[in-house]
């Protein structure tokens, strides 16, 4: 990883899934990352001029599943990258909640900044959030104190705007850049720029919540949840007998038009 890829999965029958992210450090701030990747499932350290994400989580019965269904974790995961390049911080987020997870982050330890689209995770990040196996009540709980992401892509209109009121200093680096390919992220690092010129989805200032209340509150959301599947079940479980009470009740009277054509208008024909 330090010297030759971008990416490495790895994933064991024993239940070890890891999952390992190398960004260059002008595209990714180390001091970011640290503030996010504070445990031993979820760690970073810089080699050169890059920064490197370490992810895992050990399933502590020994199972795993095998059915990738022809095509590896990664291929769904891989976008998480770019994304995280181009000021994506969700994923850094996710990480320290799979620290939360593992109890590797005391109880009164504030939480990170928390940033925007929690509710509303990609293809990408839900694929993250399943290989790392962070208990989606956890990220609920977390969600309640992100605000909506941003509307997605800009338009070519939008972005045409913004390059026109560049600096031309700006405009000749960032031409040199792409002629000479001197920078393989200059894309996302510029859709970064833009957003962050254009962001108004920073919430007001609130006191953070700590690694112990989330996992209070994901626990209340997760009582709540198996009482309502209960009582679903349990209506459920009436419904079905009831069903079956009255198709015994029609087949007793089948004989009866005018009972089976009252019970069919009360819409008790099934």
């Amino acid at each position: 990883m330090e010297r030759y890829f971008d990416a490495h999965l790895y994933l064991a029958n024993w239940g070890t899934h890891q999952l390992m992210l190398r960004l260059p450090k002008h595209v990714l701030d180390p001091a970011t990352v640290a503030q996010y990747c504070q445990g031993d499932s979820a760690f970073a350290w810089t080699a050169g001029e890059h920064v490197i994400i370490d992810l895992h989580d050990e399933d502590e019965d020994g199972t795993d599943e095998w059915d990738l269904d022809g095509h590896g974790p990664l291929t769904s995961i891989i976008p998480v990258r770019a994304g995280l390049a181009a000021g994506d911080l969700r994923l850094l987020y996710l990480a320290w909640l799979r620290c939360v997870q593992s109890e590797e982050i005391a109880d009164d330890e504030p939480e990170p900044p928390v940033p925007a689209g929690l509710y509303t995770l990609d293809a990408a990040l839900t694929a993250v959030a399943e290989f790392l196996r962070i208990d989606p009540d956890l990220i609920a709980a977390a969600a309640a104190g992100s605000t909506p992401a941003t509307s997605g892509e800009p338009t070519a209109a939008q972005l045409r705007t913004w390059v026109v009121g560049l600096p031309v200093r700006d405009k000749d680096t960032i031409l040199t850049d792409l002629i000479t390919g001197g920078d393989s992220h200059l894309r996302s690092r510029l859709l970064r720029r833009y957003r962050e010129a254009h962001r108004t989805d920073t919430p007001a200032p609130t006191a953070l919540r700590t690694a112990g209340e989330l996992l209070s509150t994901a626990a209340e959301l997760h009582a709540e949840r198996e009482r309502r599947d209960a009582e679903q079940s349990e209506r459920d479980g009436d419904s079905s007998s009831f069903r079956h009470r009255l198709a015994e009740l029609r087949a007793v009277h089948a004989h009866k038009p005018s009972l089976l054509e009252r019970l069919n208008l009360a819409g008790l024909d099934t």
